[in-house]
């Protein structure tokens, strides 16, 4: 199959994460073998940020590599960390040349057998969630215009990949939101109702029977909306703790 055909697969494959079933780790998985296939690296590795906003690694081509990341955020150096910090590529040809750069993640790096890395930022706009680095051999010397186009087109997937997350984590955000915004507009009538029910059940305002489900929902430690469901399908064991305060502006009616 020809190259450019391929990478045109590999973009859509990337760009489809608004499914059911999306697994967010096997997708990172695809992305850094389809890195190694694609770019002619030795290997791929990616840290994404967890809640705390810390690095966590979620990805990797081998398992060196998923130890030698794992390292990297042990040792607190590394390309992946300068990446993450700045936003902004970071690209090492040699790293026996610049082992002084990071000390303990190059001396690592070079017994894991790589020789360069390319550590690159998954980024939309100002949002950066993670960083991917790509290892090459110490065999393999790219030529200046080879490392660019595999820092080209590393960015290009990492992009592609970092608008599908962000996109998928929206879209079920917003359905989580769609549907609590729909239990509460459930809930709602519940309430109305078991309001309408105390107020003409106790001859009282409805500001007044709401009152008194509030304050019998906060000393039971239940749901509002299910101390009113109670309240609508008369159970006994709330039917006589509900006493709302008369209002005196309305009149009592005796039967």
């Amino acid at each position: 199959m020809p190259q450019q055909q391929r990478l045109a697969e590999v973009f859509v494959e990337l760009a489809d994460t608004l499914v059911v079933d999306f697994d967010l780790i096997e997708f990172l998985h695809r992305l850094a073998e389809r890195c190694v296939e694609l770019l002619e690296v030795e290997a791929a590795g990616i840290l994404l940020t967890d809640q705390a906003d810390e690095l966590q690694v979620i990805a990797a081509s081998s398992e060196q590599t998923r130890l030698l990341e794992l390292f990297q955020l042990q040792s607190r150096q590394g390309p992946c960390l300068d990446c993450f910090a700045t936003g902004r590529p970071v690209r090492v040809a040699d790293l026996a040349a610049e082992a002084s750069r990071w000390p303990l993640f190059s001396a690592a790096a070079l017994d894991a057998g790589y020789g360069g890395v390319v550590a690159l930022p998954m980024r939309m706009r100002e949002r950066i969630i993670g960083a991917m680095n790509l290892f090459t051999a110490p065999s393999t010397v790219l030529a200046v215009d080879e490392a660019t186009t595999v820092q080209s087109l590393g960015q290009a997937m990492a992009d592609v990949a970092t608008i599908g997350i962000l996109g998928e984590r929206a879209a079920r955000e917003h359905q989580l939101l769609s549907q609590q915004l729909q239990i509460a507009l459930n809930s709602r009538v519940i309430i109305e109702q078991a309001k309408g029910m105390l107020a003409e059940r106790h001859q009282t305002s409805l500001d007044q029977a709401f009152a008194a489900l509030r304050a019998q929902a906060r000393n039971t430690n239940r749901k509002l909306a299910d101390l009113a469901q109670a309240v609508i399908d008369d159970d006994p064991a709330v039917a006589g703790l509900l006493h709302p305060q008369h209002d005196p502006g309305r009149p009592v009616d005796n039967g």
